[in-house]
């Protein structure tokens, strides 16, 4: 496994933990509480864990514009100012590749979990007819 793919696995981790509440603290707490001891591989990772590239993606992600219409709902970031912000935020041209990894996969993930709460919005809509 490369080190991107691992990075970008990390990341997964990452906001899946965020999504359930598990953090690092809420680990060391728990852990704590049962008198367990800390294993190293098992701490939920932080945005302190990634190389700034990471977190330079995510910021540029949150910056870009959204792309959503009315029964269909997010389907994507607007990568209009995808280069300006490259250019601001001072991404060096042998990152660049890696840069659009991370907010594609970024993107993906928003995509889908837009598709399941408009599913899930629809579902329920349903069941009250």
């Amino acid at each position: 496994m490369s080190q991107r793919e691992k990075c970008l696995k990390r990341l997964e981790e990452l906001f899946l933990n965020l999504d359930s509440g598990l953090t690092a603290e809420k680990y060391f707490e728990v852990q704590e509480q049962m008198g367990q001891p800390i294993e190293e591989d098992k701490i939920p990772p932080t945005m302190e864990d990634f190389p700034d590239l990471v977190a330079d993606g995510l910021q540029i992600f949150n910056r870009l514009g959204d792309r959503v219409y009315p029964e269909i709902g997010y389907i994507g970031k607007d990568y209009t100012n995808l280069k300006l912000y490259m250019e601001v935020y001072g991404i060096h041209e042998k990152d660049k590749d890696f840069l659009l990894e991370i907010i594609e996969w970024l993107d993906a993930r928003a995509i889908k979990k837009a598709a399941e709460q408009l599913k899930r919005e629809y579902d329920k809509m349903k069941r009250k007819k």
